[in-house]
């Protein structure tokens, strides 16, 4: 069930309203009606799959209960790697199995060996990546102490299962969210309106924003050798702000539709374009998953304090599998590692947390060192994405020597004015609202018609520029 289709749109207003008739008094209730909504939206897409998350469930909660009740090290660690075990081998089979079968014969094939292995048709269960990830934390936090486990497993499947954010993120941590489905949830104008228009600006990332960018990223990706290079960087900015319009947008339906029902969840972007360095575009781009690999493997591994080879082996290790946790192929393995290399100078420096704070903060308009800061910035992950978005690592490479050849420097072969407006129109509403959670947050204080003018433009014009339903790209991952 999309966020962007008339399903759901049928859907929300009938749980929200099942939600607060039973009343915040009843939280168990109101669990139950969650868990059962969330495994509905779920189901949607195929039902099978939900045995996968109750298995899922069902395991990561009992560990924590024996958790609770083994005190030897031993027996605890045991208990760990079995929770992990588990949980990374379902993901493993059902996102990387073909792809490492097909990379074992490609290895041999190379060597001049030949070796048969069949593939299998495997369907990837939608999100499975961030639901795992979700559970992981939970069992992991319980091993360290860092919370109770709960004995509540209506609560723990709610948790698990919670269909804002269950396919697509934000990541929540146990510690974050578990807790809000054990306290009593009361409705909040205030709270459900400041939702509502979150949702809002999540609609129109996706539908005006990404959808609209995807119809002239994949004309140029899928037919790049019959463009100039020009054309062809045109086809990477349009892939960046369809996937940020696309991932961003999802996230801030998700919290927003969360708010509805009472929970805060964490906050997964903060502006990335406006980033002065790859240091600050990634505590600003999918913060739950960078705070998810900096805590659970980076931090454990020795972070940055060990010699300069463990901090580049660190570096490397988690920037890679940070590519790898985003798909079965090379493109994202190699995604990783140039990130990795851009990242690496900043933290031998030790200047990766230099920009910590809001770009151009109390002005209107970044100085010249900020906007080339931003523009290079924005530049190099432009080349990343292109391996992001490639077929193959092959594609990338040919992709990437078409732009830069000498054409380069010709006319544009594609060049649609109106939707290089609407993300120019994006980036001033985005800039301008940059010191908010999202870009709209404030416009509360605008006067009501003023405001409630721009509420409907929004609408308009995502009746306007809507195309054909496209589903979101995380829910591959």
């Amino acid at each position: 069930m999309l966020f962007n289709s008339i399903e759901f749109f049928i859907f929300l207003p009938i749980v929200f309203a099942l939600y607060w008739l039973i009343g915040s008094k009843h939280i168990k209730s109101q669990n139950i009606l969650i868990a059962i909504s969330s495994y509905v939206f779920y189901g949607w897409w195929d039902w099978r799959f939900l045995f996968l998350i109750l298995f899922s469930s069902i395991v990561d909660y009992s560990i924590g209960l024996l958790l609770k009740k083994n005190s030897k090290p031993t027996k605890r660690k045991m208990l760990l790697w079995i929770s992990i075990c588990i949980n990374l081998g379902f993901l493993g089979f059902f996102k990387y199995f073909n792809f490492f079968v097909d990379s074992l014969v490609d290895s041999f094939t190379f060597f001049g060996k030949s070796l048969e292995i069949n593939t299998l048709n495997i369907i990837l269960p939608v999100g499975i990546s961030f639901y795992t990830f979700q559970t992981l934390s939970y069992t992991i936090d319980v091993y360290k102490n860092k919370l109770e486990p709960t004995r509540d497993f209506v609560g723990f499947m709610a948790f698990v299962s919670f269909f804002p954010q269950l396919v697509a993120g934000p990541i929540e941590r146990a510690t974050n969210l578990l807790p809000q489905f054990n306290l009593e949830r009361k409705f909040t104008y205030s709270l459900a309106i400041d939702g509502l228009r979150q949702m809002l600006w999540g609609l129109f990332k996706k539908i005006v924003i990404a959808d609209n960018c995807a119809k002239y990223a994949n004309i140029i990706f899928n037919n790049y050798e019959d463009y100039s290079g020009s054309t062809l960087l045109l086809g990477a900015f349009f892939f960046a702000f369809q996937i940020y319009g696309d991932f961003s947008g999802y996230s801030d339906i998700a919290i927003g539709v969360s708010r509805l029902f009472g929970f805060n969840l964490k906050r997964n972007f903060a502006f990335p374009y406006f980033s002065r360095d790859i240091a600050e575009f990634w505590r600003r781009w999918h913060i739950s998953l960078s705070t998810w690999f900096r805590d659970y493997l980076y931090i454990p591994l020795g972070g940055s304090k060990g010699g300069t080879q463990m901090r580049i082996r660190n570096t490397f290790i988690i920037f890679v599998v940070s590519g790898f946790w985003h798909g079965a192929n090379w493109t994202f393995i190699v995604w990783g590692a140039l990130n990795a290399i851009y990242f690496l100078p900043l933290l031998l420096m030790k200047k990766n947390r230099v920009n910590t704070n809001q770009v151009a903060e109390g002005r209107y308009l970044p100085n010249f060192k900020e906007l080339y800061q931003m523009l290079f910035t924005f530049f190099i992950t432009l080349i990343a994405w292109v391996f992001f978005r490639a077929d193959n690592v092959s594609h990338a490479i040919s992709y990437l020597g078409n732009m830069f050849s000498s054409s380069f420097i010709n006319k544009l072969d594609v060049f649609p004015s109106t939707v290089l407006l609407l993300v120019f129109s994006f980036l001033v509403i985005e800039w301008l609202g940059r010191s908010g959670e999202y870009a709209i947050e404030k416009v509360d204080v605008i006067k009501k018609p003023i405001r409630w003018g721009f509420y409907m433009l929004l609408i308009i014009l995502m009746f306007a520029f809507t195309g054909e339903q496209q589903e979101f790209i995380y829910f591959q991952f």
